[in-house]
């Protein structure tokens, strides 16, 4: 089965130009087919914050009201389009899309419990198209997936990019022997947050157990970690953590560096 890497880039490298730009050029260089999912919510709080709009979270997810969704839709639409401008610039044919286009990822407003998310949308996994989404790896055209959905009725919706990222990864793990590659500017997952060269090398279910229990992943990590092991429990074939940087070093096959997360 032909291989296929999605990666997901997301904190601090998305609003640093000169990070942003050696992680592009590094990514251009990898093979195809590949995608790239981006984030961007630091951006859209820092935006937030100037139109003196205070960011709400709960549990590392973001609540988001109509006002919130303007902003979130402008500001990924803004970091989507920069960053296919520039992989088009570097040789990667890629083209800007997100899940309201050709219904490419399809999703609902979120209803968990008593908490009102607003226009926060969860993604109806089973129903994202994998065949439309080969079209374009097919052509070697990469997707730059911004981490905004919609529903049925065409609402826009928010959506948590590494859930977008582990989604079409399942989706096309019938199709490809899926490698799902989240990267930021840490080296993987810390056993200490403050001590950047604690990298925790590997993690299967039982241990990611006890780390949360310590307090040790907590916060933003855990739904990127919750994310992995639905993406292993369904079909893709490895999930693994690191930075951006060194993408060519988490991408190789001896795993170099980052954190590899696995089920047994």
């Amino acid at each position: 089965m032909k291989e296929l890497l999605i990666v997901k880039v997301g904190g601090n490298v998305i609003d640093n130009k000169e990070a942003l730009q050696l992680f592009l050029k590094k990514f251009n260089e990898l093979k195809s087919p590949k995608m790239l999912v981006h984030g961007g919510g630091k951006l859209a709080t820092e935006l937030s914050g100037k139109l003196g709009m205070e960011a709400k979270m709960v549990d590392g997810k973001r609540i988001t009201d109509a006002a919130t969704l303007e902003i979130v839709v402008m500001v990924y639409s803004g970091i989507n389009k920069t960053i296919v401008a520039k992989l088009n610039a570097l040789g990667t044919s890629s083209i800007g899309v997100c899940g309201g286009d050709m219904k490419l990822i399809p999703a609902r407003k979120r209803e968990i419990g008593n908490i009102d998310y607003g226009f926060v949308g969860d993604v109806l996994v089973d129903t994202i198209p994998a065949e439309t989404w080969n079209l374009l790896l097919e052509k070697s055209i990469c997707p730059v997936v911004a981490p905004i959905t919609s529903d049925a009725s065409g609402q826009l919706l928010n959506t948590n990019a590494d859930t977008i990222a582990s989604s079409i990864a399942q989706a096309l793990s019938g199709l490809y022997s899926v490698k799902l590659v989240y990267c930021f500017e840490k080296d993987g997952v810390l056993q200490n947050p403050t001590d950047d060269t604690s990298v925790i090398a590997h993690i299967e279910p039982q241990k990611y157990a006890g780390l949360k229990e310590q307090g040790i992943i907590s916060k933003g990590m855990i739904p990127k970690l919750d994310n992995a092991w639905n993406a292993l429990n369904r079909g893709v074939d490895k999930v693994i953590i690191g930075n951006a940087l060194h993408i060519e070093k988490l991408t190789s096959p001896a795993h170099e560096t980052g954190t590899l997360l696995s089920l047994k």
